[in-house]
């Protein structure tokens, strides 16, 4: 090859090669490939960021700009009450862990060997606590509702559900379970409800033997920390989220009664969303069945409709103060929003999981969110 011909040789090839490296890469980069999804803000009319939403980056050849964002499908809200003013879309609450499903099937059986059922429930939300299916399980057998903490709920709230249980014949007490308030007195009355038994025992010429009580409710309401202090010691797992109790188990207390402790029940579909809001909000289902951004923009609306209808229930005035913003005119997620810009740099879900953690430990101050006139809101009911 002449001299002539190798440089024109050489030239072709060193530019096709530089071409190549000018050209536009096609197809996602390895970054975008390492980051499947990305969480993204709407922003509202107004211009408040609102709930992160999140959008599937394909993996395609596609150019960006042609491809299209799959946005994750949500269940229409149905619900008809005091949370239908949230959104004509909110996600659907469902939890039923396998164990629930287990300890159902296994309640069934146990209650046959007890005298008497206390049911726990929680004292801000007594409707979205109370079983549906309770009455039928225990039959004719002696129940009482320990409505636990009491501490956290408001004393108008706690005087009219106490005039209202009474008013039902049911027998109840107020108890606040982690301090011991009102645990002595529902001792006795579970030991004076089931004294029948020990009664009918003498009359048939045999010893008598410990009033057998079961303690039920959903989850996270206080089952286990009540069997504890009743014991004196820590007799059962406990803590301060659903889902910890997995088995039975029979506690004896002194000689006149003994407890079974029953993992957390909760129905197989929670029919009304409502109900289904309520327990997340007060941490009574887990948190794998809700997205925490969603749920204090709820709660933000709950409060406002509670300071609204429920006369002392509730005072909006500790919740505006503490995250900075006021509740007039904006919606419990622009609220939220508003609350993440002043205090964490935008950041909503850490705002979310603030707030739905100080009302849970009642920094908020005393709250109900329920009363005693919506009695057709219960679950199933």
């Amino acid at each position: 090859m002449s001299a002539c011909n190798f440089c024109i040789a050489f030239n072709f090839v060193t530019t096709g090669v530089r071409l190549f490296r000018l050209a536009p890469p096609r197809g996602p980069s390895p970054r975008q490939l390492c980051h499947p999804i990305r969480r993204l803000h709407n922003t509202a009319p107004n211009g408040v960021p609102g709930t992160p939403r999140r959008t599937i980056v394909s993996a395609s050849s596609s150019p960006p700009r042609e491809r299209k964002a799959a946005r994750p499908k949500r269940a229409r809200n149905t619900a008809k009450g005091p949370l239908s003013h949230v959104g004509s879309f909110t996600p659907a609450i469902q939890w039923y862990p396998g164990h629930i499903a287990k300890a159902e099937r296994t309640l069934k059986e146990c209650i046959k060997m007890v005298d008497v059922v206390v049911e726990v429930r929680d004292c801000r939300i007594p409707l979205a606590t109370a079983h549906p299916d309770v009455e039928r399980w225990i039959g004719n057998r002696t129940r009482i509702l320990a409505m636990n903490r009491a501490d956290l709920a408001p004393e108008v709230a706690r005087a009219q559900w106490r005039k209202h249980l009474v008013e039902q014949g049911e027998k109840v007490r107020f108890i606040n379970a982690k301090q011991g308030r009102g645990v002595k007195e529902l001792k006795k009355l579970a030991i004076d409800a089931g004294s029948f038994v020990n009664e009918k025992r003498t009359r048939k010429g045999l010893l008598p033997r410990p009033v057998r009580c079961l303690v039920i409710g959903y989850p996270n309401v206080g089952k286990s920390a009540l069997i504890n202090r009743l014991v004196g010691r820590k007799a059962a797992k406990s803590a301060n989220k659903p889902g910890v109790t997995r088995n039975y188990q029979w506690v004896r207390i002194s000689d006149t009664i003994e407890l079974l402790d029953m993992p957390g029940i909760i129905p197989a579909k929670l029919e009304r969303q409502e109900s289904a809001v309520r327990l997340a909000i007060c941490d009574d289902i887990g948190q794998a069945a809700y997205d925490a951004q969603v749920v204090a923009g709820l709660l933000v609306e709950e409060l406002k409709r509670v300071c609204e209808e429920y006369d002392g229930y509730f005072e909006m005035r500790t919740l505006e103060e503490r995250f900075k913003v006021s509740a007039d005119g904006v919606s419990g997620e622009e609220f939220v929003a508003l609350a993440a810009e002043r205090l964490y740099q935008g950041n909503i879900e850490r705002t979310a999981v603030r707030l739905l953690t100080e009302f849970r430990a009642g920094i908020l101050g005393p709250v109900a969110l329920e009363k005693p006139e919506m009695g057709g809101e219960a679950e199933g009911q």
